[in-house]
């Protein structure tokens, strides 16, 4: 495994499955999910539907993130991080990730990502940086993580190590030419 992988520090634990209506693993990000917020032509800054099931049974939440570890920070890119989804929730509705939607359900926690803001933000690498991999990831957690909003990803991402018991995922890509 890569050392650019999002995974490569962490617990080798069981997967399940994670799909989509609106994108495809390997797939290209398209309009939706790009960031017109970070100025992207054509971005529309909206989190794609996503369904989930075969997570273990003693799931107690989900968290929901999408990552980018290309962006040059050194430390990648959280585009977006909901946690203590309720373990009867297994989907997410095309633009989920826009708190004034009000798509989300009660007792989650939305985090702000990386842009500063508590919602998702699509792709946006710098032109002519290459293509950068999107990393879709839902967790099953042994029990909620108990964050409030003011906890930074890379803070969820840790408290995720030792509470995590199965993961999913899709890899998008991305290039701004």
């Amino acid at each position: 495994m890569s050392v650019n992988s999002p995974f490569y520090n962490l617990s080798d634990v069981p997967s399940f499955t994670l799909t989509s209506t609106d994108i495809e693993a390997g797939g290209e990000l398209t309009g939706p999910q790009l960031s017109g917020a970070m100025g992207v032509d054509g971005g529309q800054d909206v989190s794609p539907q996503l369904s989930w099931w075969g997570f273990p049974e003693e799931t107690k939440a989900f968290a929901v993130t999408c990552y980018d570890p290309d962006a040059p920070t050194g430390s990648g890119f959280w585009h977006w991080v909901v946690t203590d989804l309720d373990a009867s929730t297994t989907s997410l509705p095309a633009n989920a990730g826009d708190p004034s939607a009000d798509l989300l359900p009660a007792g989650t926690v939305t985090l702000r990502n990386d842009a500063g803001e508590p919602r998702f933000v699509g792709a946006a690498p710098p032109q002519g940086h290459g293509p950068h991999r999107y990393f879709f990831i839902v967790t099953a957690l042994a029990e909620p993580l108990g964050l409030d909003e003011s906890a930074s990803p890379a803070f969820a991402g840790f408290n995720m190590f030792f509470k995590g018991i199965a993961r999913a995922s899709l890899e998008c890509t991305f290039e701004l030419k």
